[in-house]
């Protein structure tokens, strides 16, 4: 028996929101410079206002030193934006027109 799941959002991007105290030897996307990027991301993808685009606020993703982290699924793409032109490309790039920006993903390290 196949199980069929309804896809509900076209693109999910969950962001992590871990703070570690300064210091901390895993780090943290939070003390990466990850908050004013999400914010700047919350702000863009609320005036593009589109439902078919979420945006999940996360716990630690795994892969501290890479920071500031997201993930996009259903593709299960991985980036680093360093930058709000970096959050301005993955948007219009990869949400909009649906065409991942290869300059900002990694694959994640253990």
């Amino acid at each position: 028996m196949t199980l069929e799941v309804p896809q509900v959002f076209n693109v999910h991007v969950f962001a992590c929101y871990q703070q570690r105290p300064a210091g901390h030897p895993r780090g943290s996307c939070m003390t990466s410079g990850a908050r004013p990027l999400w914010d700047y991301l919350q702000v863009k993808l609320e005036k593009l206002a589109n439902p078919a685009i979420a945006l999940t606020a996360t716990g630690c993703l795994g892969f501290c030193r890479a920071g500031p982290l997201m993930v996009v699924y259903p593709q299960g793409i991985w980036y680093t934006p360093r930058t709000e032109a970096d959050i301005d490309a993955i948007v219009d790039q990869h949400f909009v027109a649906g065409d991942p920006v290869e300059r900002l993903i990694i694959v994640p390290q253990l």
